[in-house]
């Protein structure tokens, strides 16, 4: 059951941002009410779990992380699915991991790309080109949404890599509730600039509390009940299963007709991806930092455990170098996993 939920929530984003701009939502407005509204769940979660705490001192590599992940890829989805459909903002996003892989070649030397993982890096770059070339070509307009769609993607890609560096000793929940209260600060003056012509209509209203709600604070939390139950690895296979999800509903909601070149483009992109990621499953993406995952404890529970005795770090040569932070919810290590962080 979690496993639906989950590769649905992480599906359908891209149906609902077009209809959201089909409706004359700005895509700053767009992206401002949606992580807004997540902030909005997700910041009282982190506070209850004793979170918060645990960002001191970390502000500015959240609000570079946040810039990378959300502040910068929300808009210029939205922004590219007035001109893409979105089958096709879905098809380039799951892209993801094999930016990663370009990336890790002047970034992350663990990561660097051989073998078949070399191969899986140019078979996915082939779907890309194949659904460019194909289904794009030829039209402006179009390849400035496809440009701006692939952008986002280098976004996604970054922010994983950068958490790993920087902020892989906190807890996912804490990051995320955080990077989402950033970017609704950023982008604010953004959607003030550009806002909607007129007043919204109730299929625009809807799609925005789908996504704020729905796909991104419930996806989260839901995306931590799967890995409670199938374990991190088996959780991420949903990376493969949501871009097909996302055409479904493209096709059956939208009635889009994806080309030759989108077929051809999503097989061989996941194809890619599959071995670019060493064959097995890429990361979480943007709600995916996966690490233990268990409820949170009450207040009282937590005072108990202040108050224990704190095991030198010198002498546990596992924690040597982690920060002390409860255990309630994942630690942001799985985007280390693999490349790749939506």
């Amino acid at each position: 059951m979690w496993f639906a939920a989950v590769s649905f929530l992480w599906g359908i984003p891209y149906l609902f941002i077009r209809i959201a701009v089909d409706d004359g939502v700005p895509p700053a407005f767009l992206a401002w009410a949606r992580v807004l509204l997540g902030a909005l769940i997700l910041v009282p979660l982190a506070w209850r779990a004793g979170l918060l705490d645990s960002l001191r001192d970390r502000g500015r590599w959240l609000a570079l992380y946040a810039l990378a992940e959300i502040v910068i890829p929300f808009p210029l989805i939205a922004a590219g699915e007035q001109y893409v459909s979105s089958s096709i903002a879905a098809i380039l996003i799951a892209a993801v991991p094999l930016i990663v892989a370009l990336l890790a070649i002047r970034f992350d030397q663990s990561e660097r790309v051989r073998g078949s993982r070399l191969v899986g890096l140019l078979i996915g770059i082939a779907g890309v080109v194949a659904l460019v070339g194909v289904d794009i070509a030829g039209n402006a307009d179009e390849l400035l949404g496809a440009g701006a769609i692939l952008i986002a993607a280098f976004g996604y890609a970054a922010g994983p890599m950068m958490l790993k560096r920087h902020l892989a000793d906190l807890d996912a929940l804490a990051i995320m509730a955080a990077a989402l209260t950033i970017a609704a600060v950023v982008l604010t003056p953004l959607a003030a600039a550009d806002l909607p012509d007129a007043s919204l209509s109730a299929e625009a209203i809807a799609s925005l509390v789908v996504l704020g709600v729905l796909c991104t604070a419930a996806a989260f939390v839901l995306f931590g009940a799967l890995v409670k139950e199938v374990g991190a690895g088996r959780a991420l296979v949903i990376t493969y299963v949501a871009p097909v999800v996302a055409v479904a509903a493209g096709v059956i909601v939208l009635g889009e007709e994806p080309g030759a070149g989108s077929v051809a483009g999503l097989l061989l992109i996941i194809a890619g991806s599959w071995l670019a990621t060493g064959g097995g499953a890429p990361p979480a993406g943007r709600f995916a930092a996966i690490g233990r995952w268990s409820r949170p404890r009450s207040r009282s529970a937590r005072e108990a455990a202040s108050r224990r005795p704190v095991r030198s770090s010198a002498a546990d040569p596992e924690k040597r170098g982690a920060s002390a932070r409860p255990a309630t919810w994942p630690d942001a290590r799985a985007c280390q996993a693999s490349p790749r962080p939506e």
